[in-house]
């Protein structure tokens, strides 16, 4: 499968929502391109260098167009791939593409560990302060991966992940880490709030 690259230093996860503002002159003619034959591009992740790997991405729709060509527009992440070859830039073309190959998913989870999974989610979302709707029928482990504070190079392993069960693990040992980590920190907080505040101390009887 072949299909034009727009290198990016984010992780697109299949199922996301994605905003893009699009202004250089090479993105400008893919997305004409885009827009013209229905086609898919690839969000390839960029790290200093090429990590090899993206996901593939449709437009939805576009936002805004500007004068000068610049547009607004909103895509969604659909299957995650593994970059075979790179062309910059394409035949006859100003932005690059290449070979890729769409990685296998197992897609299968026990309950047990989806309930596992959903219940230290909705604990740290709430601890960060998003203030969301956990609906645990359309949740899986990409859906809120970008606000639980994952590490670039932690979202990049979770990409890479080619089944549901170990990226819920994944997440699972994370929240297990961090959760009691921000609850410290929000506690020692909490105590230099009160060491300055005037304080009423009954009087020891000794």
């Amino acid at each position: 499968m072949k299909i034009p690259f727009f290198p990016l230093k984010l992780v697109a996860f299949p199922g996301e929502e994605l905003n893009l503002h699009i202004f250089e002159p090479r993105y400008k003619q893919l997305i004409q391109d885009v827009e013209a034959s229905g086609m898919t591009f690839g969000i390839c992740v960029y790290n200093e260098k090429l990590t090899g790997f993206g996901t593939e991405v449709r437009l939805d729709a576009v936002h805004k167009r500007y004068e000068d060509g610049t547009v607004d527009i909103r895509t969604k992440g659909v299957r995650v791939f593994e970059i075979k070859n790179f062309e910059n830039p394409l035949e006859g073309k100003l932005y690059a593409g290449g070979e890729v190959e769409l990685l296998e998913d197992d897609l299968t989870l026990s309950n047990v560990m989806h309930f596992e999974f959903l219940l230290h989610l909705k604990e740290m979302l709430y601890l960060l302060g998003h203030r969301v709707e956990v609906i645990p029928d359309e949740t899986t482990s990409f859906t809120y991966a970008h606000k639980i504070g994952l590490k670039f190079e932690e979202e990049i392993e979770l990409l890479r992940m080619p089944s549901e069960t170990l990226r819920v693990e994944f997440l699972i040992n994370y929240f297990k880490r961090m959760i009691p980590a921000i609850k410290a920190i929000e506690k020692a907080k909490e105590k230099i709030r009160q060491n300055g505040h005037f304080k009423h101390l009954d009087p020891l009887d000794f």
